[in-house]
Parts: structure tokens; sequence; C-alpha cells
């Protein structure tokens, strides 16, 4: 299956990849909820003879800067390492095109995307499943559709783009009490 939007996939890989680390760690409910005494004290360094052997050899070109990395930024790296180890090689290779299709973004673009990514990370559970349910739901709709939804939008005013935002708020409102 080819994946429509692989901007999505490639923010999802860079972030479980640690771009940035911290979004990786945080969970995205830290921001809503109290300071706990892990929040406050930095994670300790992961030392590389702790490593698997396999993940060493994935991450040798970090070796030699290893203890020098931020711990979170250690830790992302072998959560990374951890995952590429466990896709069959259909998974890898999907995972390098959209990891090349991200590299290829510019640094605008890439922003924008991290700045969205961190956005559906600070909400509850149940609008995150809204959220992925309607990408779903839009995924499926015929290539014309999407493009005309998607040109609607962009010529919409600020304005008129809140007025979009509220019929669709309504409409999940309904969907959630239906009474």
């Amino acid at each position: 299956m080819k994946f429509r939007y692989p901007w999505i996939c490639c923010a999802l890989l860079a972030l479980a990849t640690g771009v940035p680390a911290a979004w990786a760690d945080d969970g995205g409910g830290a921001a809503a909820s109290a300071p706990s005494a892990a929040a406050i004290a930095p994670a300790p360094p992961l030392a590389w003879k702790s490593l698997p052997a396999e993940q060493q050899q994935l991450l040798q070109s970090h070796a030699q800067d290893w203890d020098a990395l931020p711990p979170a930024r250690q830790r992302a790296l072998a959560r990374g390492a951890q995952r590429w180890l466990q896709m069959d090689p259909a998974q890898r290779e999907q995972a390098r095109e959209r990891f090349q299709a991200w590299r290829a973004m510019p640094e605008e673009r890439r922003e924008l995307i991290r700045r969205r990514w961190e956005r559906f990370q600070q909400l509850d559970p149940e609008s995150q499943a809204l959220v992925r349910q309607n990408f779903r739901a839009y995924a499926q709709l015929p290539p014309w559709k999407r493009r005309m939804l998607r040109q609607r939008w962009l010529e919409a005013t600020p304005a008129e783009r809140a007025r979009m935002r509220e019929r669709l708020e309504g409409r999940r409102e309904h969907r959630r009490d239906p009474h």
C-alpha cells in the first residue's frame, strides 16, 4: 500500500528518531499537569556499552560523540534503532523513502509539521482519535475531492476558515452527544 501523504509519516519517523528529542520523552501530557520529580530531573545518560550490539552497529556513526549527546537524544536514537531492527525489509524501504522525502522538504515546511505534531500531542486522547478518524476519512476521498477541499481551504479568508472550524466542531459535538 502506498501512502499518499508521506510528510505525515516523515514527521512521525523524525519524531521517533528524536527530532526533536524532547517530544518523545514528554508524551504530550506534562505541559498540562504539574511537574513531577521525573519531569524536573534530567534523564541520566545512556551508556554506549549498555546498548545491544545490533543497536551499536546501527548507531556506529554516533559512537565517537555518544557521551557528548544529550541523554534525551541518546534515548531517542536508541529507540529509533530498536524500531529499525524490528522492521521487515519492506518497512525499512518505506521508512527510507519517507525520510528522504522529509530531508528534501524545505526547513520551513518541516518546522510547520513539527509545530502541528506538537499541537496534536497536546490534544486529549479523544480529540487525537477524532483527528485520526477525520484524516482517514479524508484520505479515502477521491483525489479530485481532496484537491477541491484543499483548494477551498487555501482560498478561504481567516474568517471563513474560522467558520469552517466552527461547523466542524459543531459536527464533532453532535457525534459525541447526539441528544
